[in-house]
């Protein structure tokens, strides 16, 4: 199979099957950040369009083995809210699978309208926010067009003015932003999230992670959410991917 992978072992979603709805050979992306475990993104890409069709969707849907999974969670080898047929691909994956619907999203595109109309058809939305203004946005994440924190910022209030389901918040803390904590976690106090997920990138990458210790510190700044998780605080279940070079190469391991 190539747009359906995994499962793969997921700290805040259990057994995840992922959905890979641009699937490029190499990594399409609104972002270039520095963290990222799939390199440097060679297809700058910002506009929306097919990648995947859904025909080859429901193929693969229909061919699939039975499986146990907790989520069906539409990422891959970059940022899914580029396909533009994704609300389309969410409701054919629910109809087929009868499992929750969960979509991790850069954030970079949740300005535009259609996206969020898109988004607002998954159960769980896990939406990135790594930098509280401009310089960070550009240091941390790298956006490949013309993009302001402003605009990052209330694409998600307006996304969840319109979203009933739960919308987690993933923050990446890496040497370069974790003393904007406070400011970071202002901010995700102020769009009404479901969840917090305070996060340091533990996967290969050439940036170092922070350690337990620094993690829990930034942890209290978000202390008035309700629910509030580190990446060391979690635990990750055992699964078996279906294919495990398709796997590897969306998510790889040390």
């Amino acid at each position: 199979m190539s747009i359906i992978y995994g499962p793969v072992p997921s700290w805040r979603l259990g057994r995840s099957l992922g959905i890979d709805m641009v699937s490029t050979r190499l990594k399409t992306c609104s972002f270039d950040c520095v963290y990222c475990q799939l390199g440097s993104t060679l297809n700058r890409q910002a506009d929306r369009k097919e990648f995947v069709s859904l025909k080859s969707l429901e193929h693969e849907l229909d061919s699939l083995p039975p499986i146990e999974a907790d989520y069906v969670t539409f990422s891959g080898v970059g940022e899914p809210t580029l396909a533009k047929n994704l609300g389309e691909a969410i409701e054919l994956a629910r109809r087929t699978l009868h499992i929750p619907i969960a979509v991790l999203t850069n954030s970079s595109l949740m300005h535009e309208p259609g996206v969020r109309e898109d988004l607002a058809c998954a159960d769980v939305v896990v939406a990135k926010l790594d930098a509280p203004d401009d310089n960070l946005l550009q240091l941390v994440n790298r956006p490949v067009f013309r993009l302001t924190i402003d605009q990052v910022t209330e694409g998600i209030k307006s996304f969840r003015s319109i979203f009933a389901g739960k919308l987690a918040i993933q923050i990446m803390f890496i040497n370069t932003n974790h003393r904007k904590a406070p400011e970071l976690a202002e901010l995700v106090r102020g769009f009404s999230a479901d969840e917090a997920q305070v996060n340091t990138p533990l996967r290969p990458c050439p940036v170092k992670p922070l350690n337990p210790n620094d993690l829990d510190k930034i942890k209290r700044h978000f202390a008035e959410l309700k629910n509030v998780f580190t990446v060391y605080e979690a635990s990750k279940p055992a699964v078996t991917p279906m294919d495990p070079q398709q796997t590897e190469r969306r998510r790889p391991e040390a």
